[in-house]
């Protein structure tokens, strides 16, 4: 007689990933956005429920999930059936359990990306006419909602403004400049705020505890910032994480993050960032190099860098440290915001930006990568512009930075000769004939009329026109001559009289003394008809 079967073992249940197994189910669990809750607390306390919601911001800090909550908290009957509206539904009551778990007849969910003609939203104009079969309200949730073409907003509209006192319509959208204005004003607006990065580590922490596995500070951190403000982006690394840690045999570390995640070492980095300003471009490149063999891709690396100098420049200016941050990168930042200067940074920070930039654009990352950090290298070994300005105003020289790796030593070379800047605007003007400007002298004496010469200044007066021309001639004379640059300009003043005019007022000057003379004028008295005729090249009768 053949044995009984045995009885068929449960099917196990399936696995749920985490941003599904740990989605909140009441406000509380809600992270990060404490104003909303606030808010939709007290219109339920006060009965002054808006007819239309909508939620926006960044994917997966709980647009959805805030829209399952209001439906929850606008039907939730109480465990004895009696309740009404509440911030806190009690999640035990029929209608609170048919809502979480997706089934609940009055709770319709749409989504807007398939669903966007005029005929869906047609649909929903219809059914909203009547009342609710099993709750307190009909409740409509439409998720990326920007998705619905103009004509279906359109048709939405007037539903939307005098709805049904037993309908609700909440609205979730990751792109509300999408949504139509006319949309918006019809409806409650809440803002979804990115959720800071410690409380997505304190969240994560929870998680890993509940799921009994043990998980680095550090390696929360990283996973908190990789998700940039996202709960359901940091479940799922998280997710990742804890399965790569299973495989391994133990908890979740940082180093494994930073591995699975692309990310640089930190200590790496810091190594890096000193390389840069110490100037050692072979080293750097080496560093740079081991990071890429071991999986990091370079606009991570650049990335990392320009972290590192926004964290030095916050630091300078007294901002607050970041308790995720290890004791090491703390000191460091400190070390190097006492050491470089504010000009430095922001020329680091665009240095970084840029050479970001073009690495996640370039055909060859890591060749871009390597030629950017050499632009860095370089950049850190200029003078910094405000102190170059301050010792060229005092008429200091300064010194070349020296060159990386021996070089050989130069030939000796003639001195270069000492450039003589004329002591006044004659000499100038004398300079410049001898240098064979003969043409640029001839305008300049016949039209220039000074008002200021202070080298390498020079300022004529506009009330007698000078040509464009005579002034770049001018100035390229001037250059060539003394091996500076000229700022020339005109300014609305009399000015001195031309060196004609003025050669000419003095040969008169010369002449009229002359005439005064006891020779001249007892030669004027025995000649009567006779006349004084003057050369003003010798100076002479």
């Amino acid at each position: 007689m053949p044995a009984p079967a045995a009885a068929a073992a449960p099917a196990p249940e399936a696995y749920r990933v985490l941003a599904r197994k740990y989605r909140p189910q009441t406000f509380s669990q809600l992270i990060g956005q404490d104003a909303m809750v606030q808010t939709l607390g007290n219109a339920i306390k006060r009965d002054r429920l808006a007819h239309a919601f909508l939620m926006t911001g960044v994917r997966g800090v709980g647009k959805t999930s805030t829209a399952r909550l209001i439906a929850k908290a606008l039907n939730c009957v109480g465990p004895d059936g009696q309740g009404g509206p509440t911030i806190d539904p009690c999640g035990v009551c029929e209608p609170c359990r048919a809502i979480a778990e997706g089934r609940h007849i009055d709770v319709i969910e749409m989504d807007a990306a398939s669903h966007t003609g005029v005929d869906d939203v047609r649909e929903i104009i219809e059914a909203s006419r009547y009342a609710a079969v099993a709750a307190r309200f009909k409740i409509y949730i439409i998720d990326e909602v920007h998705m619905l073409s103009k004509n279906a907003f359109n048709a939405l509209l007037k539903t939307l403004e005098e709805p049904p006192a037993h309908v609700k319509f909440l609205f979730a959208t990751t792109e509300v400049n999408k949504v139509p204005i006319t949309v918006l004003s019809r409806c409650q607006r809440f803002d979804l705020r990115r959720i800071p990065a410690e409380k997505l580590a304190e969240h994560f922490a929870k998680v890993c505890e509940a799921e009994g596995v043990t998980a680095e500070a550090e390696a929360l951190a990283l996973v908190a910032r990789a998700a940039e403000g996202s709960a359901r982006d940091g479940l799922s690394i998280l997710d990742q994480a804890i399965a790569h840690a299973g495989l391994e045999g133990g908890g979740v570390s940082a180093e494994a993050v930073r591995q699975m995640l692309g990310l640089s070492d930190r200590g790496a980095v810091r190594d890096l960032f000193g390389l840069l300003l110490a100037g050692n471009a072979v080293e750097a490149l080496a560093s740079l190099r081991r990071q890429y063999d071991h999986g990091v891709d370079p606009v991570s690396v650049l990335r990392a860098l320009m972290e590192m100098v926004h964290g030095v420049t916050l630091t300078k200016v007294g901002g607050a440290d970041d308790p995720a941050q290890a004791l090491e990168e703390r000191e460091a930042r400190r070390d190097w915001a006492t050491r470089l200067s504010f000009p430095v940074l922001h020329r680091l920070w665009q240095l970084t930006l840029k050479g970001h930039d073009e690495v996640a654009q370039a055909a060859l990352p890591i060749e871009a990568a390597e030629m950017a950090l050499l632009r860095v290298i370089h950049a850190s070994q200029l003078p910094d512009p405000g102190e170059l300005a301050r010792k060229i105003a005092e008429g200091g020289v300064l010194a070349a930075p020296a060159a990386a790796g021996p070089a050989p030593a130069p030939a000796a070379a003639p001195a270069a000769p000492v450039s003589l800047i004329p002591a006044d605007f004659p000499a100038m003007v004398e300079a410049l004939d001898a240098a064979n400007q003969l043409a640029l002298v001839a305008r300049l004496r016949q039209g220039a009329r000074l008002v200021r010469y202070a080298p390498p200044e020079l300022v004529f007066s506009g009330s007698r026109p000078i040509s464009a021309d005579t002034l770049s001639d001018l100035a390229a004379a001037l250059k060539a001559m003394t091996r500076q640059v000229w700022k020339i300009t005109l300014e609305d003043a009399p000015g001195e009289p031309t060196l004609n005019e003025a050669d000419a007022a003095a040969d008169e000057a010369r002449r009229q003394a002359m005439l005064k003379t006891e020779l001249v004028q007892a030669a004027m008295a025995a000649f009567p008809e006779a006349e004084l005729v003057w050369n003003s090249q010798r100076s002479s009768m």
